[in-house]
């Protein structure tokens, strides 16, 4: 048993001690599938209110809160943090960053599922706005945590050029078809959900875009995924600092076995 300790959503009090990937709270007997990491911080202009969204009350033991001075702080702080399976709550969708990186050296081979209505696959030359936020997934397949043949990107629908460019050279699978290809043969997944691949009346993000997925379709998304594959962590981004989030969130959590 682990000695790793959170503060209970139930009853507020900081005894929730971690029993392998999950928690458990020693004062009401509330038990967890993953422990929160917060990450209020956004890397771009203009993402105040995203990063305050890292607040919203997740009912889940909050095990860390990361907000650091540089990205690569950032993700080395997440990382070293990281409770065995881990919930993410940022910020921006650099969040994924340091969660991915911590996983990927506990495992031999680790799937990323990343839903997102952009593909943050800039690079600082490519991207028009110089955002960091648009370059987290770039980043990852760059550094090698990840390989392209085992991550998916769904719900992408605005993507500048040069990210159609890097999709196609490398073959990123964008499909939700490519599901079993790309969890086959792997350790488990990552699921990264960037809450503007929402369309815009479903869970409120910090940068809609029409025609996205949604929450019965991706309910019944993450439940395929949990069926196919271990999932070792997820992680929640781009969302606006609204309550109303909390329920749908809850229930994507769910829905992925968190």
């Amino acid at each position: 048993m682990s000695r790793l300790r959170a503060r209970c959503p139930d009853c507020g009090t900081f005894t929730a001690v971690a029993l392998g990937p999950g928690y458990e709270c020693h004062a009401c007997g509330r038990e967890f599938a993953a422990g929160l990491v917060r990450v209020p911080q956004a890397w771009g202009e203009g993402g105040e209110s995203m990063a305050e969204a890292a607040r919203l009350p997740l009912p889940y033991p909050e095990t860390a809160v990361v907000k650091e001075e540089t990205l690569g702080e950032q993700n080395l702080a997440i990382a070293t943090e990281l409770p065995e399976r881990p919930l993410i709550l940022g910020g921006c969708c650099c969040s994924h960053i340091g969660a991915v990186e911590g996983l990927s050296t506990r495992h031999g081979r680790l799937a990323l599922v990343w839903l997102d209505a952009h593909g943050d696959l800039n690079t600082p030359e490519s991207s028009p706005s110089g955002n960091l936020w648009g370059m987290p997934l770039r980043m990852l397949l760059d550094s090698g945590s990840v390989e392209p043949a085992d991550v998916l990107l769904l719900g992408a629908r605005n993507l500048d050029p040069p990210e159609r460019e890097f999709i196609a050279a490398i073959g990123l699978a964008t499909e939700q078809s490519d599901l079993d290809r790309v969890l086959e043969g792997t350790d488990g997944v990552y699921v990264a959900l960037d809450c503007d691949v929402f369309e815009p009346n479903g869970v409120r993000s910090f940068m809609p875009e029409p025609g996205g997925y949604s929450v019965d379709q991706t309910e019944a998304l993450f439940v395929e995924i949990a069926q196919r594959a271990p999932v070792l962590g997820a992680g929640l981004s781009g969302l606006a600092a609204e309550p109303s989030n909390v329920g749908p969130l809850a229930r994507l959590c769910a829905a992925l076995g968190l």
